[in-house]
Parts: C-alpha cells; structure tokens; sequence
C-alpha cells in the first residue's frame, strides 16, 4: 500500500482526521485523527494508531483492549484534508463495548454489543466479476458456459444446487440430533450454499437483472407495515 504522505494537507495542529470502515459492510466505526507519526506507524506496523489529543502522543487503537484495527486500505479524499481508513476489526471497536462508536442512535444503549458483520458486501465483488464474464464471455470460463447455455442451463443448477443444499442441512441435522461431529456436515451445508448463491448471481446476469432489484424487493418486505388505523 503507497500513499503520498507529503499531499496531505494536515491541520494548524498538524493532524487530519481520520475515518474508520469496516471493509465487510462498509460501516464507520470510528473518526480519530493522524499526524504524520500516526500514519507512518499504522502503515509500517498495518495496525491503525492515531495521535490522541487528550494524551498529546501516539495511540494505537486497541493497545490496552486488543482491540486493534488491522489496515486493509487508506485513501485521502479529493481536498486531501481527511483520511479513509479501511479495516479488519478485532473485537467491538468503541470503549463502550460496542461495534461502533455510532451505535447510540441506532437504539443500541453504551454497553449494548452489536452483531458482527456478515460480509456481505463482498458479493460486490464476486457480482462484478460475474458480470464481467457475462458481458465479455471469455472462452473456458464456467461462468460464460452457464450464460451461453441460456435459462435452461443456468436455471438448471440453480434447482441442483437447491437441492444440494437441502440434502446437506438434512445430513447436518441428523448428525446434530445423534451427538456426532458436525464439522464435515456443517461445513457441506456452507459449502453447497455458497454455490447456490453464486450460481443465482449468474442466472439474474443471464436474465439481465441486476441483484440490486432483488435487494430492493426484500428492503420493501422488511419495511414496516402502514398504520390501519384513522388519521
């Protein structure tokens, strides 16, 4: 990871704050603020440290809770007077013992932890390069033999990998109602799910559509429904 340090337009104070994402959805967890110290740190150690203005010295996030922030990414935005800073989190990130520093007015009291994240914006990425191969059909790839062979073919795995996945849940839950080891059965039941997604992914670029409609789709089923009752 390179960044210009010398572009960076620091304060009167020498400091530039400092925004903090989770790479696995996108959150802020946190804002802090840099010197140049801070920044050469986080980048030679790939753990966030920051200046702390109430200490007047260079912190290390996590230091004392082991909590640390592993860098992912850092960029300056286009005045080069802030920082984005992109993270692996080990642990809840705010002293109050929750995810983020932000989560009072999501009606998550101090103290409240909240649920790790899932990663799903991830699947940006593997729709991007689903997408890609649908448009460019590169010749040996899978993905461009399952769009060439139309709905038929496409929706056909989809049935197949529904399948897979219901025989592995089956097999799973018979092993759990038996006392045994899950570990191979519960691994078979992400493994088959994972293929069940990613082979919906191509069916929707093989009709043309695009996953955001069906996000859209389930956001309007979450949203809560209207009031009945009169005005």
């Amino acid at each position: 990871m390179t960044i210009d340090q010398d572009a960076i337009s620091y304060g009167p104070d020498g400091l530039v704050p400092a925004v903090v994402q989770d790479r696995a959805d996108g959150r802020v967890l946190m804002v802090g603020y840099m010197d140049a110290e801070a920044l050469e740190a986080t980048l030679a150690s790939r753990e966030v440290h920051f200046h702390s203005r109430s200490r007047d010295r260079l912190w290390r996030k996590g230091e004392t809770s082991g909590h640390v922030l592993r860098l992912v990414d850092l960029a300056r935005d286009c005045d080069t007077d802030a920082l984005l800073v992109t993270v692996d989190p080990v642990g809840p990130t705010c002293h109050r013992g929750t995810r983020s520093c932000f989560d009072l007015d999501r009606g998550s009291p101090a103290g409240t932890a909240v649920p790790s994240a899932q990663g799903f914006a991830w699947l940006e990425t593997l729709w991007s390069t689903i997408a890609s191969r649908a448009a460019e059909r590169p010749a040996g790839s899978y993905t461009t033999s399952l769009v060439d062979g139309g709905v038929d073919v496409a929706g056909r795995k989809v049935t197949e990998e529904a399948t897979e996945v219901l025989l592995a849940a089956k097999d799973d839950a018979v092993a759990q109602g038996e006392g045994r080891d899950r570990s191979g059965t519960s691994d078979a039941v992400v493994a088959e799910t994972a293929d069940l997604l990613y082979h919906a992914l191509v069916l929707l670029a093989e009709r043309d559509l695009a996953p955001s409609e069906v996000i859209e789709v389930l956001r309007d089923r979450h949203a809560p429904a209207p009031s009945s009752g009169t005005p």
